[in-house]
Formats: C-alpha cells, structure tokens, sequence
C-alpha cells in the first residue's frame, strides 16, 4: 500500500518514466509524420496549453492590476515588433556598405522582413 501511495503522490515523475519506456519500445509513434505529429503538437498545441495553463492560474486581482498598465505594453509590443527590427533593419544597412560577407546579410534580412510582416498582419 505504500508504494501505491507514493505513486500517487509522484504522478508526474511516473508519467515521465512510463512515456520514456514506451518511447523506447515503439518510437515510430513519436517521429515526425507519425501519428502523434510532434511537428504540430509540441510546436503549437503543447506551447498553447503551456501557456494556458499559466494564465489559469494567474489570480484575478493580479490580472486586472497589470491590465491598468496599458500604456507599458503597448510600449514593450511596439518596442519588440517595430522599433528593434527597424534598428536591426538599419543596422544591416550600416553593414551591407562594410567588407562583410552578403549572404550573412541576406540571412539575416529574410529573419528581419518576417518578423515585420508578422507586425503589419497584427496592426
């Protein structure tokens, strides 16, 4: 009976020694393409409900408190989605009139114009 108590009491830990062995014994169910499609799951779903999960257990009075900070976060969201990539943005442009390589630069803007698209499709 003890054991079965202790077995209750650490769940999580037992979860995770009984997902390893059965990943040990059939992995082709957690590959890419298989039927758990990780790419998908863990990408979005698992990062979702992460997330979630958080905001449940956030209490209300601290909730609403940090929504009278509106004017902080409209700061941090135009702080991250607009004004640092216009300075990684002129950053590059300083760079692209250097000896420094060009493809770097290229990487580099490909990463830079998503993330403006990702701030114009929000706006």
């Amino acid at each position: 009976m003890r054991l079965l108590e202790r077995a209750r009491k650490e769940w999580f830990m037992v979860g995770i020694v009984v997902a390893i062995g059965a990943a040990k014994l059939e992995p082709s169910v957690g590959v890419n393409g298989g039927p758990l499609k990780p790419e998908i799951t863990v990408s979005y779903i698992a990062v979702a409900t992460i997330f979630f999960n958080s905001g449940l257990s956030l209490k209300t009075e601290e909730l609403t408190s940090a929504l009278v900070h509106l004017r902080l976060h409209l700061f941090i969201q135009i702080f991250t989605l607009a004004f640092f990539p216009a300075a990684i943005w002129l950053f590059l442009q300083l760079l692209s009139v250097t000896s420094i390589n060009e493809w770097l630069l290229k990487g580099q803007l490909r990463y830079l114009i998503q993330h403006l698209e990702v701030f114009w499709a929000l706006l």
